[in-house]
């Protein structure tokens, strides 16, 4: 593993390219020469996992922070792993987090052809060479790296002979002539300055053996057309910034400026996995995360405002930049994120909830809701979100709105309805009959009501709840007493009092 320190075509060539591929042409270009363009490049062979979901955001970020552009380049040019599901998938979840790209998406593999000619001009002006090593050869050169504790690079054997040299019926690979002598500096907007030892880098390989493009190539090709000037990525990319340096340099192209972001790990420390939340975008989603909580939460995920860990978009976009980006790894931690997502659904529009809300409570009902029991599901949103943290807890809790008497009471709230207690709702039915159906006529009423028994508000109020909701939880007494209305409310207390 690259570590940091501190001849002319032939005729077989020519084959390659002659297939002409649809180009995709971009909408959006630099500007001026000083304007910024970022990307996200994902490869389409799984769903948008949370890391790439937050070198997306802060790709976005960086460029609308400056005003630049923000493009979306879909790498799938391997076909064998990738997905029409995965590339929707990817599609579906940074649109679900409202990161919005400038311009067409760009497909990677509609360039083929592109990438292969600049292998052409490489080749063309000596700056990379056919190889005819056998696979043989290769596997041995590995075993001698194992044996001696080393990683595997390629030897260079092919560098400077003559191709009429090539053995019989040996497809060859295009490799690259890297520099063998000096040190590659980048300046890293994040890491810093960071140095390679040029005697690590090998002569990588350009196009394979079927004149298919490498990853590699078809990289710095793309971003150059694409007019990239800043690469954000995870800093598990950073070794291959000096092999694209060196390739931006010899097509005659000024290298884009890079920042690796540091990975994220898990609470204790590991590397993350899906027991700590490498889980696709989507799965948040279905877990009742909001979006706006997942982009507050991966932005404080190796980045800092002072102290602020609540930040909204507008702010995080007037506030966004690389230098407060941190050198070490983030710590996913779900319970930060639950309780983030606590305020961002108290602070939630109750209509928009509610219809977030409603296809949960249809699942758990087995069926569709009436447009009354929507409307009394808005009409508790503000007691029902008061306390969740995620919103299949909202969709629990809504259940005793459309539950049908007599409730099912669970085993928590039966333990609150002995004898007293049920005979205590014999007489709370006789007080309530009387009362206006206001929520503040309702709680002058219930206080009176304990205060003439001589008893605490919770010993009226705990089994009250369980015999309006069959749970020992649920959103304000009189709130939910004033959104089921009076005669439901009364026959569900009568159905569980002593008379």
């Amino acid at each position: 593993m690259l570590k940091p320190r501190g001849p002319a075509s032939t005729p077989r060539f020519e084959a390659w390219t002659q297939a002409p591929t649809k180009q995709t042409r971009l909408t959006v270009s630099p500007q001026s020469p000083s304007a910024i363009v970022t990307r996200f490049a994902p490869s389409p062979t799984g769903f948008l996992h949370i890391g790439g979901a937050r070198t997306a955001l802060f790709n976005w970020l960086y460029a609308r922070h400056h005003g630049g552009t923000y493009l979306l380049r879909i790498e799938d040019t391997d076909r064998a792993r990738s997905t029409e599901e995965a590339k929707a998938a990817i599609l579906d979840g940074l649109a679900w987090l409202g990161l919005d790209h400038d311009g067409e998406v760009v497909y990677q593999s509609q360039n083929l052809d592109r990438h292969a000619a600049a292998a052409k001009r490489l080749l063309e002006d000596g700056k990379a060479y056919y190889c005819y090593a056998s696979q043989e050869e290769l596997a041995q050169m590995r075993e001698t790296a194992r044996k001696e504790g080393r990683p595997m690079r390629y030897d260079g054997r092919w560098r400077d002979r003559d191709p009429s040299e090539a053995p019989e019926g040996v497809a060859p690979v295009v490799r690259f002539k890297a520099p063998r002598d000096g040190e590659t500096v980048i300046e890293d907007l994040v890491q810093g300055t960071v140095r390679f030892g040029n005697e690590q880098l090998d002569d990588m390989v350009l196009l394979r053996a079927d004149g298919t493009p490498t990853y590699m190539l078809s990289v710095v090709v793309d971003d150059h057309d694409m007019g990239i000037t800043h690469i954000i990525r995870g800093d598990d990319h950073l070794t291959n910034a000096a092999r694209q340096y060196h390739l931006f340099k010899a097509l005659g192209w000024e290298p884009p400026r890079f920042a690796h972001i540091p990975l994220i790990h898990g609470p204790d420390g590991a590397k993350l996995s899906k027991r700590h939340g490498a889980l696709g975008v989507d799965a948040y989603r279905d877990m009742g995360y909001l979006p706006e909580t997942l982009r507050n939460y991966l932005l404080r995920l190796g980045w800092s405002h002072g102290d602020d860990e609540i930040i909204s978009t507008p702010e995080a976009i007037e506030w966004f930049d690389l230098d407060a980006v941190g050198r070490g790894a983030a710590r996913f931690d779900f319970k930060k994120l639950d309780n983030l997502n606590g305020h961002y659904i108290r602070e939630a529009d109750d209509a928009r909830l509610t219809g977030l809300v409603v296809p949960l409570i249809e699942q758990n009902a087995g069926r569709a809701l009436t447009g009354e029991e929507k409307a009394k599901l808005l009409e508790a949103m503000p007691g029902l979100k008061a306390r969740a943290r995620k919103l299949p807890e909202i969709a629990e809790g809504a259940m005793f709105l459309i539950d049908k008497r007599p409730l099912k009471i669970d085993d928590a709230a039966l333990q609150t309805l002995d004898d007293a207690a049920r005979n205590m709702l014999g007489d709370v039915v006789s007080c309530l009959k009387t009362t206006s159906w206001e929520t503040e006529s309702l709680e002058t009423a219930l206080r009176d009501f304990t205060e003439t028994k001589g008893i605490k508000f919770g010993a009226l109020a705990q089994p009250l709840r369980a015999a309006l909701t069959g749970r020992k939880t649920s959103p304000g007494i009189f709130d939910v007493l004033k959104v089921l209305g009076k005669d439901e409310s009364l026959k569900r207390i009568e159905d569980q009092a002593r008379t």
